[in-house]
C-alpha cells in the first residue's frame, strides 16, 4: 500500500523507535531536509542501527537520502543499503540520468552485502524532475512510485505557497501522477505542513486523489488516519487485488503452481501478490 509514507527525522533516535509501532503504509528515515548538515553522520549510524533491528518495524522500511547534486549519496547510501531495508526515496531529481547512477551505486552495494533488490521512489521537486517526470519513472523495474514535492518546486520557480491558490503548482501536481501511471507506477502526493488542520489535511488528500495519487506523505503520525480515511481502496483497486489473488493464490500460500503469472498484460509475482492482499485488508477495515 502506498496511501501513507511518513518522514522520521533519522538523528532522532527517539522518533526512531517510536516509529515501530506507526501505522503507515511506509516508515521513511529522512536523511535529507529534517536532518541539520552537521547532524548527517550521526542520523546515518542510527538509520543503520534501526535497519539491523527490521524485525522490530511492522512496515516497510524506506530511507530518503540527500539530493543528487548533494555529494552526499556516496555516503547516505553505505549506511542505508543493508538488509531489511525496503527502498531508498532519491530527492529533487532532476533527470534519468541520476537515477541511472544510483542504481548502479545500489547494485553494487546489494552484491557486496547479499541483500534483496531494494526499490527506488524519485521525488520530482524541480521544474525540470517535473518536465522529465515519466522518463525518470520508467528508468529502472526498481522504480515504484514517484513522489511529489511541492514546496521545493515552488522555491525553484521562485513562487510562494499559497494554500488557498494552487496555480502556482497545479500544473506539476496534476503532471507527476499522469506521468507515474503512464510508467506503470504509483505516485504519493507532498506533504501538508499543518498538523493540527486536519480539515485542511483532508480536502489537500481528497484533491490529491482525485488527481490520481495513490496516497500522501506525512510528517506526523496524527496525520496517518485521516489520510488512509481518504485512501480507501476503490472499486477498481479491489477488482484488481481479486484477481491477483485468485491468480497467484495456489502459489504464494500452498507453494503450488507458477509463481509469475501474466494479468491485463503485465507480469505479476509476490510483490504484486502482497499488495493485494494489502489492499483487500484496507478494504475491510
Amino acid at each position: 500500500m502506498f496511501r501513507s509514507l511518513i518522514f522520521v527525522p533519522g538523528n532522532s533516535t527517539r522518533f526512531v523507535d517510536k516509529a515501530k509501532t506507526l501505522a503507515a503504509d511506509i516508515i521513511c528515515f529522512d536523511l535529507e531536509d529534517s536532518v541539520p548538515a552537521n547532524e548527517k553522520s550521526v542520523a546515518r549510524k542510527t538509520i543503520t542501527y534501526a535497519i539491523s533491528r527490521r524485525q522490530e518495524y511492522g512496515k516497510p522500511v524506506y530511507v530518503r537520502i540527500n539530493s543528487p547534486e548533494s555529494g552526499l549519496v556516496q555516503a547516505d547510501l553505505k549506511a542505508a543499503v543493508h538488509k531489511g531495508v525496503d527502498g531508498i526515496v532519491v530527492p529533487k531529481v532532476n533527470d534519468a540520468q541520476e537515477i541511472v547512477k544510483i542504481k548502479k551505486q545500489v547494485a553494487a552495494l546489494e552484491k557486496s552485502r547479499k541483500t534483496g533488490k531494494i526499490a527506488l521512489m524519485p521525488s520530482i521537486e524541480t521544474a525540470r524532475g517535473v518536465v522529465n517526470a515519466y522518463q525518470i519513472a520508467g528508468t529502472d523495474d526498481r522504480i515504484n512510485a514517484l513522489v511529489f514535492g511541492v514546496f521545493d518546486f515552488l522555491y525553484d520557480m521562485r513562487l510562494d505557497y499559497d494554500e488557498n491558490d494552487q496555480a502556482g503548482y497545479a500544473y506539476a501536481r496534476t503532471k507527476v501522477p499522469v506521468d507515474a501511471r503512464a510508467a506503470g507506477v504509483r505516485a504519493i502526493d507532498a506533504i501538508w505542513q499543518k498538523i493540527d488542520d486536519v480539515e485542511g489535511l483532508v480536502r489537500d488528500a481528497t484533491a490529491a486523489r482525485r488527481l490520481g495519487y495513490s496516497g500522501k506523505s506525512i510528517i506526523h503520525p496524527s496525520q496517518i488516519e485521516p489520510v488512509h480515511r481518504v485512501f480507501l481502496p476503490n472499486k477498481n483497486e479491489i477488482e484488481w487485488a481479486k484477481q491477483v489473488v485468485q491468480a497467484l493464490g495456489g502459489a504464494m500460500e500452498k507453494g503450488s503452481g507458477r509463481g509469475a503469472v501474466r494479468l491485463e498484460g503485465r507480469m505479476i509475482d509476490a510483490v504484486h501478490y502482497k499488495q493485494a492482499k494489502a489492499i483487500l485488508d484496507a478494504a475491510q477495515d
